[in-house]
C-alpha cells in the first residue's frame, strides 16, 4: 500500500514463527507518494498483491507488482532478502494481482489479471515481456484475482480467489498457456479465529520432505489482515484439497508442518531504542519520507519537521507499525524540547479514522492534548474530510521528557460471530515512564475493510506555522496484553 518501504519480507524455518526481515521496494515509485501537506496524496495506491521468486540459475531474488497510481509493474532485484534490492525499468503494462512462476527451464512466467487471467512470459533477464494470452475467463465476468503460478508434477496451476471467501484453482495438462480447467478450492469457509473473514488469497507452499500447505490469509478488521495455515491434500486427478477439521472448517490446530531447532526473533513483543544506522524493518513510513528531515542519533530517532499542514494526513515523516493483535500497547520515550511554537507532535492509531495524543506548542507553552474525529472519505480518492477536533486537554508539560502509550483491542469485530462488536483504543501520558494517566475517552476504531490495512501506532511532529522543530523519539516499547 501506500507505506514506504514497501512490500516487507518475513523469513521462517518453521512456517509458523516469523521475523521481519527487510523491504523489497526500499522507496515506492512516484511523485505522488510523497506527502507536501495537501490532499495530493495517494492513500490506498502503492504496493498491492505483488510476487516474489527465487532464480537458482543466477542465485537472485525477483520481486514483481504492479504499483497502484502508476499503471506499470515493477521490478526489484537482490542477491539476498536483505538486500540492497535495486530498482530496474518497469513494464509498461500493470500486471495485476500477479504470481511469477520460475519454470523448471528457468523461463519466467507471469499470471495476473481480474475476471480475465493472462499469462506473461518474460525476457530471458526477466525485465521485459515476450508474449501474453488471456487464458481463462471467468463465466458471467464474475471477479477473480490474486494470482498464483506453478508449475506441479507436470501440470500448471493458477491459484485464483473470488474475493472476499472462495479459493479456486486453475489447472492445465497442456503447458502454461491452457486450455484451462476451474474447480473451487473452499467457499465461505469458517475461519480458525471468531470473528474473522473466511480464508482466501494466499498461495501454495511445498517443503522439504513433499508435503505442501496453503498459507492463506483471513480478514480481523480493524487489524486488517493475518496469515493462516493448513496442509494440502491431492486428489487422483490432480487437484488440491485442504485438509480442514471434523466441521469442514479451517482448523485451529495442525500438526506442525517443518520440524527443525533453528528459531527467529520473532515479530511479537519488542523494544527498540533506535540504535544503529537503520530504523529497524518493522518500521513503515506513511508515504515516502523526507530524508533530509530525519536521523538516527546517539540519542535515538530525530523527526524534523517537514511538512506546514494542517493535520495528520498531509504531514510528511510519520512513522508506523502495525497494532499487534488482539490486544497490545506501544509506548513511545519522546524529547519534546526541541518543538517551536505552531509544531504538532505525538502518537496515533492511524486509519482513514484516526485520533492521537500530543503536544500542541503554542506561545512557548508545550499543552498535551488528545484529538479525534479525524477522517477521511473513501468514495473522494480518500481526501481529509476533518483534521480532528481536541478533544480533552492534560497538563502543561514543562520538563523535556514525555511518555506516550496507545492500547488498542483489535480484537476482529465485523464478521463472523462478533459481528458488529466495537472496539477501542485509548490514550495515555506519562512524565515518568512509570506512572500513566488516561487522557480523553476511548476512541471507537473503525472496523471497514475499505482502507484494507489495519491500525497502526504512528508517531509524527508536523508544523502549522514555520519549519524548524524537532522531536526526539528515544524508545518504543511494544508490549502484548491480556
Amino acid at each position: 500500500m501506500h507505506y514506504s518501504p514497501g512490500a516487507p519480507l518475513l523469513r521462517s524455518y518453521d512456517l509458523v514463527n516469523w521475523e521481519f526481515v527487510s523491504h523489497s521496494v526500499p522507496e515506492l515509485p512516484g511523485s505522488q507518494f510523497s506527502l507536501n501537506g495537501t490532499d495530493h496524496a495517494a492513500y490506498v495506491k502503492g504496493v498491492w498483491a505483488s510476487s516474489l521468486g527465487y532464480r537458482q540459475s543466477n542465485g537472485v531474488f525477483y520481486w514483481y507488482g504492479c504499483i497502484q497510481g502508476e499503471g506499470k509493474t515493477h521490478i526489484f532485484t537482490a542477491s539476498s532478502p536483505e538486500g540492497p534490492w535495486t530498482h530496474h525499468e518497469p513494464i509498461p503494462t500493470c500486471y495485476y494481482d500477479l504470481g511469477l512462476l520460475i519454470d523448471t527451464d528457468d523461463t519466467m512466467y507471469i499470471a495476473y489479471g481480474a475476471v480475465d487471467i493472462h499469462v506473461a512470459q518474460l525476457s530471458p533477464d526477466g525485465f521485459s515481456e515476450v508474449r501474453s494470452e488471456v487464458v481463462y475467463t471467468e463465466d458471467a465476468h464474475r471477479y477473480i484475482e490474486g494470482s498464483r503460478f506453478y508449475h506441479i508434477d507436470g501440470n500448471y496451476y493458477i491459484w485464483i480467489t473470488k474475493p472476499g471467501d472462495e479459493q479456486h484453482v486453475l489447472k492445465s495438462t497442456s503447458g502454461p498457456w491452457g486450455p484451462y480447467e476451474i474447480k473451487e478450492v473452499i467457499a465461505q469457509m469458517k475461519a480458525p479465529v471468531e470473528g474473522a473473514g473466511a480464508p482466501h488469497q494466499g498461495g501454495l507452499i511445498s517443503t522439504e520432505n513433499g508435503d505442501w500447505l496453503y498459507m492463506a490469509f483471513i480478514d480481523v478488521y480493524p487489524g486488517g489482515s493475518i496469515p493462516v495455515l493448513a496442509p494440502i491434500e491431492w486428489d487422483a486427478e490432480g487437484w488440491p484439497q485442504v485438509v480442514t477439521d471434523a466441521d469442514g472448517g479451517w482448523g485451529v490446530n495442525y500438526p506442525a508442518p517443518i520440524q527443525t531447532t533453528k528459531t527467529v526473533e520473532g515479530s511479537g513483543a519488542y523494544v527498540d531504542k533506535f540504535e544503529g544506522d537503520i530504523l529497524g524493518p518493522r518500521w513503515e513510513w506513511n508515504h515516502n519520507p523526507d530524508n533530509d528531515a530525519w536521523s538516527l542519533s546517539p540519542d535515538g530517532l530525530v523527526l524534523n519537521t517537514a511538512t506546514v499542514c494542517e493535520g495528520l494526513y498531509g504531514a510528511s515523516n510519520t512513522l508506523t507499525q502495525r497494532i499487534l493483535g488482539p490486544k497490545s500497547q506501544g509506548t513511545f520515550r519522546l524529547d519534546i524540547s526541541g518543538m517551536i511554537d505552531g509544531d504538532q507532535a505525538g502518537v496515533t492509531a492511524l486509519r482513514q479514522d484516526s485520533a492521537y495524543i500530543g503536544i500542541h506548542k503554542t506561545d512557548g507553552v508545550a499543552q498535551l492534548v488528545y484529538v479525534d474525529g479525524i477522517s477521511m472519505d473513501s468514495e473522494q480518492d480518500w481526501l481529509t474530510t476533518s483534521n480532528g477536533y481536541v478533544k480533552a486537554e492534560g497538563p502543561v508539560i514543562e520538563g523535556a521528557d514525555l511518555w506516550l502509550r496507545i492500547k488498542a483491542d483489535i480484537t476482529p469485530s465485523v464478521l463472523g460471530d462478533s459481528s458488529n462488536i466495537p472496539r477501542y483504543a485509548s490514550f495515555w501520558y506519562s512524565v515518568d515512564g512509570q506512572n500513566f494517566e488516561p487522557l480523553g475517552p476511548e476512541y471507537a476504531l473503525n472496523p471497514e475493510w475499505y482502507f484494507f490495512m489495519g491500525y497502526r501506532f504512528g508517531v509524527f511532529n508536523w508544523a502549522k506555522k514555520n519549519l524548524g522543530g524537532s522531536l526526539l523519539v528515544k524508545e518504543f516499547a511494544l508490549e502484548m496484553l491480556d
